[in-house]
């Protein structure tokens, strides 16, 4: 049984591994809705309850924490008591305590500028040049496919294009047995031999990670890669994931970059375009760099098998999975590092798309942030203090200011109307409140717009530069998808809303002079 440092086991023995003849994988017709293999009932009962019944205290699936409750529910009520017993200093109190996750974000946004101005004095090894190890691991790719019929001939195209010795390779399209229609594209399509399907049987929550563990025990690679429907990425990905990988045995994952093809298509799409350049080739790096924990984008992601069994693989109740196995895989002592290599995404292009994919990855990121605190003292023994710290600023700063963002427009608009709000408490410490959170507003914005600026500017996108000075715009729509997260964090909490794709040929017009 795999296990931590500390000796505490997270997950059932590592499945024996299969010969590539005999994978579970099936044909992906209509045929396979009324067939099964023999040991998919348990392996579907392992995909959904292995983390919950071995770490309870690592798994979404458990109900909030009772004193994380109490926490949520007194707040409010002990605001209400003392505006009750005295409204000017209540008010004060308030917008005092509303500054500190801005604050946080204006300190991941200055670092992140550092981090990109000043080089670090050896070139990393993510970005290192590709020396193979003798012999190639052998590699699994698993492609979760939901409701992507009409994407099935790109998506099998993309994977085709990967440069990794055929015998050394496994693809598994994943798809679920209730996806009637996606599995005749995927079986009206011929496939090459080292490409097949994988039939997760029907059964609850009906997630990506659900599926992700239940195509791991099918799976044959050393080393495992996570890919969605529309990827699109480098051909040479995979032996740069491997020479890194190869570098250092506590080396649990490397996250490539992921970028948009179709940046050009919407103002949603321009600000999409920034916000992922600046997020993977800005913050994560920075984060890497000072050794603080990073939260994994939802693809792309390279991992050794064995630090991926042993932190407990996916938690199918969490839905943005991808930034809880970051955090898990930070605690169980394992490094994550950016890779230089891109993968190329279609972003949402209209509003509603947009809002459902933002408010589930909110969602999952409060999931991820709440599951880490409910023992805090043990998630301090897992990362230190300072990582500890840094978690705090990167999860919960991010989340609570998307939060916080509207009331600063809020307390401006009862300014102008009212009168100053903040000299509600007397003596200097509201003007330096006040000062503190104006300051604290336009640093945000200045820190954010620039990095927007330096990132695109670093991948020869000029052009999208002069879309930054609309992101503060775009934040305000974060913060709408953050309040709808925090409802149906409460009302359902486990629904996966799902992106849809289009064929690329769809969005290429408008698509950016890299597509593939």
């Amino acid at each position: 049984m795999q296990k931590r440092r500390d000796g505490r086991a997270l997950l059932a023995p590592r499945v024996q591994l299969h010969s590539p003849s005999d994978t579970h994988a099936r044909p992906a017709g209509p045929d396979a809705s009324n067939t099964s293999e023999p040991g998919d009932a348990q392996d579907l009962d392992l995909a959904v309850n292995a983390l919950r019944r071995a770490r309870p205290d690592l798994s979404a699936g458990e109900p909030i924490w009772a004193w994380q409750k109490w926490i949520l529910l007194l707040a409010p009520a002990a605001f209400a008591v003392a505006a009750l017993l005295d409204s000017k200093l209540a008010i004060f109190g308030l917008a005092a305590v509303l500054i500190v996750p801005f604050s946080c974000v204006v300190v991941l946004r200055t670092a992140a500028l550092w981090s990109t101005a000043v080089p670090p004095s050896a070139p990393p090894i993510s970005q290192a040049t590709i020396v193979d190890p003798t012999p190639l691991p052998r590699y699994s790719v698993l492609v979760p496919v939901y409701d992507e019929a009409a994407i099935v001939p790109d998506l099998v195209a993309a994977l085709s294009a990967i440069d990794y010795p055929p015998d050394r390779l496994q693809i598994l399209l994943v798809l679920e047995r209730a996806d009637t229609e996606t599995r005749e594209a995927v079986a009206a399509i011929p496939l090459p031999p080292y490409m097949s399907a994988v039939i997760v049987p029907d059964g609850v929550p009906r997630t990506k990670p659900r599926a992700l563990n239940f195509a791991l025990r099918r799976a044959t690679g050393d080393l495992i890669v996570i890919y969605d429907a529309e990827d699109v990425p480098d051909p040479d990905q995979l032996r740069r994931a491997a020479t890194c990988l190869a570098t250092d045995p506590r080396l649990g994952c490397v996250q490539a970059q992921l970028n948009v093809l179709n940046d050009r298509e919407t103002w949603l799409t321009r600000q999409f375009a920034i916000e992922y350049t600046v997020l993977f080739d800005c913050l994560l790096p920075m984060l890497d760099r000072l050794g603080l924990p990073v939260p994994l984008g939802g693809t792309s992601n390279h991992f050794s098998r064995a630090a991926l069994e042993e932190v407990g693989g996916w938690d199918p109740f969490n839905v943005t999975e991808d930034a809880d196995l970051g955090i898990r895989l930070a605690r169980g002592g394992w490094g994550v590092k950016v890779l230089a290599s891109t993968t190329w995404e279609e972003a949402p292009a209209t509003f509603s798309a947009w809002l459902k994919q933002r408010t589930r990855w909110l969602k999952g990121w409060i999931q991820t942030y709440l599951v880490h605190m409910r023992l805090p003292r043990a998630t301090i023994r897992d990362l230190g203090w300072f990582r500890f710290l840094g978690l705090q600023v990167i999860m919960g700063g991010i989340i609570l200011s998307a939060l916080v963002h509207p009331w600063f427009y809020i307390a401006a608009a009862a300014e102008l109307t009212f009168g100053p709000i903040l000299k509600m408490h007397p003596g200097p410490l509201s003007d330096f409140v006040k000062v503190f959170s104006i300051t604290n507003l336009v640093l945000g914005y200045v820190t954010g717009v620039a990095l927007g600026c330096v990132a695109v500017a670093g991948r020869r996108r000029l052009r999208l530069a002069a879309s930054a000075w609309m992101m503060p715009a775009y934040w305000l729509l974060i913060s709408l998808a953050a309040y709808r997260a925090l409802f149906q964090l409460v009302s359902t909490p486990y629904s996966w809303e799902k992106t849809p794709h289009r064929p690329r040929a769809t969005f290429t017009r408008t698509a950016s002079d890299r597509v593939p």
